[in-house]
């Protein structure tokens, strides 16, 4: 016994630390360690969905491999052979990649589209090229015609096993979950083709891509009809083609308006012209958003609307894994009302409804005695019609910047099939002074009479609220009738005997994120919970001092967890927790 124990510890496999020198990463691939440039950057995240999605086996790719192209040697990025047991000649590559920095431009003279051509037309049996920058990508398929090249454009470059047919019309079982980036990169190839090709500036540009996300998960969930959504290589080849695709994402599209009157008015259109409509639809039409890691659509979703959406107000949105760790501690239940005062694009909300639909699951699972991969199509929809009711009913977010809040709404949309009750409005406003639209119709999602949403007093209605508030010096709150509603919108002095005390002088100018501390609790029910992401200056500034000793006296603190310094870089160093 004890030798056989002894033999097991013994073949217990010890993990291998690598250290990677700094300026380095590890290649995915051939694991050599190369220059961390924005070059490798796109490259390795190519790497990732070539075995991850399309399923190549890692023997099968070479990276930076070496062609002769007449009495010259070129190294292309990354060349896929016939199969894993090929000696790697120049006659077995089959596809050729060539991964550039978004500054390159298709048509440079020494690293663009012609250089790709130049190494495909030199590997007699290479088939397929891609040319990528991350912002932009271009796939070709050699065929040879009257004893010449030509390159005919494609959607993608095919799978492991050869087949074309999901490239051209995908369908259900085809579509393919993202990795790392490569979602990140398809958003930004299909915005920048919008703001280039369309004359529409970057935030025109962002919600006519919002629109055919819209249509895409549409599309998705028009079960069990044939997905609609898609563009052939031949259809964009030709007008009476990409009318074709205009005609079918027109009809998804009047769907979405139909159902998403909250979002889209009945009057809206899709504003691209056909050549840019075909295009961005074979960009998008091979992944499932529905079925993509929420971090990996909440990173790729974000950033694109940062980009395009970000305003002047301190909006710095909050990396996804302060989000989980956040929320987990909250612990949402599915009774739990949660709301987010500055939701941003609702990040924290779709965090929180995802740590729910875990919990769901995993209950039913149970409940049924086998994995949720082995329902019937009756149980996903239960579980579907769960999630539903509580967005509908359960998730809460204001935002000043209406355009966020679309932005948010379509977020709640893509990750769990429900916009939630997200308003456009000025959290800190006294509430006599919400606007009659806003407090209608947060009395009607909340059960109440209008009449008793009054004043700050009675607003406690939510069960947990998780945000990351506006904050900064630069942008304070200086309106009176704000200010009087807040303890710490007044001045407060010490004294040896009772300590911190609140006098009846309003301060002059206050950052919002002091006062939307005391809002916060202000929207919480007796023993809710909250969890805030805030300046450091407010947990340890000598001047600020009050606003510790008041939170001392009003709430239960649980945790105070500091984040790194560079946890909103590169637009933000300020020190958070």
């Amino acid at each position: 016994m004890r030798d056989r124990a002894k033999r097991r510890r013994n073949n217990i496999r010890k993990p291998v630390v690598v250290h990677i020198p700094d300026g380095k990463i590890c290649d995915y691939i051939d694991e050599t360690f190369r220059n961390d440039t924005p070059e490798e950057y796109v490259r390795q995240n190519i790497e990732k969905r070539l075995v991850q999605e399309l399923h190549y086996p890692k023997a099968q790719i070479a990276v930076e491999h070496t062609i002769r192209i007449g009495a010259n040697r070129r190294r292309v990025d990354l060349a896929l052979f016939v199969d894993d047991d090929s000696s790697r000649n120049q006659e077995q590559i089959k596809t050729i990649i060539e991964c550039k920095k978004e500054a390159t431009q298709p048509n440079a003279t020494k690293d663009g589209i012609d250089q790709l051509q130049s190494y495909m037309a030199a590997c007699v049996n290479c088939e397929w090229g891609m040319w990528t920058n991350g912002k932009e990508k271009h796939v070709f398929r050699k065929v040879i015609k009257d004893g010449k090249h030509h390159f005919a454009d494609s959607n993608d470059i095919p799978s492991a096993d050869g087949s074309t047919d999901d490239i051209e019309r995908p369908t259900r079982r085809g579509l393919r979950s993202a990795v790392e980036d490569n979602l990140l990169f398809t958003f930004k190839i299909c915005h920048n083709h919008i703001y280039v090709n369309d004359g529409l500036q970057k935030q025109p540009a962002f919600f006519e891509l919002l629109k055919l996300i819209f249509c895409k998960i549409e599309d998705e969930r028009n079960v069990p009809k044939p997905l609609q959504f898609y563009a052939a290589s031949s259809e964009r080849a030709n007008a009476d083609g990409r009318l074709s695709v205009a005609n079918r994402i027109t009809a998804i599209f009047d769907r979405v308006k139909r159902k998403y009157a909250g979002i889209f008015d009945a009057s809206d259109t899709i504003k691209l012209d056909n050549r840019s409509l075909a295009n961005i639809t074979s960009e998008l039409q091979k992944y499932s958003l529905l079925d993509t890691n929420i971090d990996i659509k909440g990173k790729a979703y974000e950033e694109i609307v940062g980009a395009n959406l970000r305003g002047d107000r301190g909006e710095f949105f909050t990396p996804r894994n302060v989000t989980r760790m956040v929320v987990d501690i909250l612990a949402p239940s599915p009774e739990d009302r949660v709301l987010d005062p500055a939701c941003g694009t609702g990040g924290f909300l779709v965090t929180a409804m995802t740590k729910v639909i875990e919990s769901l699951t995993v209950d039913m699972e149970r409940d049924l005695g086998r994995p949720r991969d082995a329902w019937e199509s009756r149980e996903r929809r239960l579980l579907q019609d769960r999630v539903t009711e509580i967005a509908e009913s359960s998730y809460f977010g204001f935002d000043l910047n209406p355009d966020l809040v679309k932005a948010a709404k379509m977020n709640m949309v893509m990750n769990n099939d429900g916009s939630g009750h997200v308003f456009a409005t000025n959290s800190l406003l006294h509430p006599h002074s919400w606007n009659g639209e806003f407090r209608t119709d947060l009395s009607r999602a909340l059960n109440l009479k209008v009449s008793q949403l009054r004043s700050p007093q009675v607003i406690g209605l939510f069960d947990i609220i998780v945000t990351n508030p506006p904050f900064g010096s630069k942008i304070p709150i200086q309106d009176r009738d704000i200010l009087e509603q807040f303890d710490l919108g007044h001045m407060w002095e010490y004294h040896d005997e009772v300590g911190w005390y609140q006098t009846e002088k309003l301060r002059r100018s206050v950052p919002p994120e002091q006062l939307f501390i005391e809002r916060c609790l202000q929207f919480l029910k007796p023993g809710g919970r909250l969890g805030i992401v805030l300046p450091d200056s407010i947990l340890n500034s000598p001047g600020l001092a009050f606003i510790r000793a008041w939170l001392v006296q009003t709430t239960r603190i649980v945790a105070s967890i500091d984040l790194h310094v560079d946890t909103f870089q590169p637009r933000n160093g300020t020190q958070t927790s």
